[in-house]
């Protein structure tokens, strides 16, 4: 079933740090502390894992704050919010977002063949970049710079063992495969996502999933061919 909750947190970076690396697989961070009224946010942004052939794939742009649509208006209010699941509460869906999805998802109901994936990604000016967790991570940390406001979506720590307010599954949250321990998490309008407000008023984007989703997906979230 889909996420119980999901939402936005809206404040202030204080600070980011990565996860230390280990040997036991875990699943790698970029860590974000973020200020809001009820306190300081522990925000993990999932970049990779350590040790597994499950990797992350990621991409950054720029936007307009009105492309965001009702998201935008959130960061006027520091703090968690609450979001329905639908296109028009300022949920995030990378398949379903006219401002998100891959253009060619416009031009093609069924994946298209490999070949021509690639070349569309090739001109497309928002491709998904594939490497490791440190070309992850560096791609994150650059857009983030202390003090300044930022938007984390994705699911509210419920029962974090310390005690923490944050924010975890700030990646896409739809498209695992059958059989995963992550199907019956599927869900449309629950992806999570890192934006970043510049001094202009845009905001900067790092959108990141695993290379085990797929970016087609039925009314459910689950993945078509």
């Amino acid at each position: 079933m889909p996420f119980v909750r999901y939402g936005v947190l809206s404040g202030t970076l204080h600070r980011h740090h990565r996860d230390r690396p280990d040997s036991q697989g875990r699943w790698f961070h970029v860590n974000l502390e973020v200020d809001a009224p009820a306190g300081r946010h522990h925000c993990a942004v999932d970049v990779d894992s350590h040790a597994s052939a499950v990797g992350v794939r990621w991409k950054t742009f720029t936007l307009p704050a009105e492309a965001l649509g009702p998201a935008a208006a959130l960061a006027a209010s520091p703090g968690y919010h609450e979001l329905p699941r639908t296109p028009d509460s300022g949920a995030l869906d990378y398949v379903r977002h006219p401002e998100l999805a891959d253009r060619s998802g416009i031009l093609f109901t069924r994946r298209p063949p490999s070949w021509l994936q690639d070349l569309l990604e090739l001109v497309d000016s928002r491709p998904w970049h594939a490497g490791s967790n440190v070309d992850a991570a560096l791609a994150l940390e650059s857009i983030l710079v202390p003090g300044q406001h930022v938007l984390v979506f994705g699911e509210p720590f419920d029962d974090d063992p310390d005690g923490d307010l944050g924010m975890h599954n700030v990646h896409q949250n739809q498209g695992d495969p059958a059989g995963s321990q992550w199907w019956v998490e599927n869900g449309t309008w629950q992806d999570g996502a890192t934006l970043t407000r510049r001094p202009d008023g845009a905001y900067d984007l790092f959108l990141n999933k695993f290379s085990s989703q797929s970016d087609r997906t039925d009314a459910a979230g689950h993945p078509v061919a």
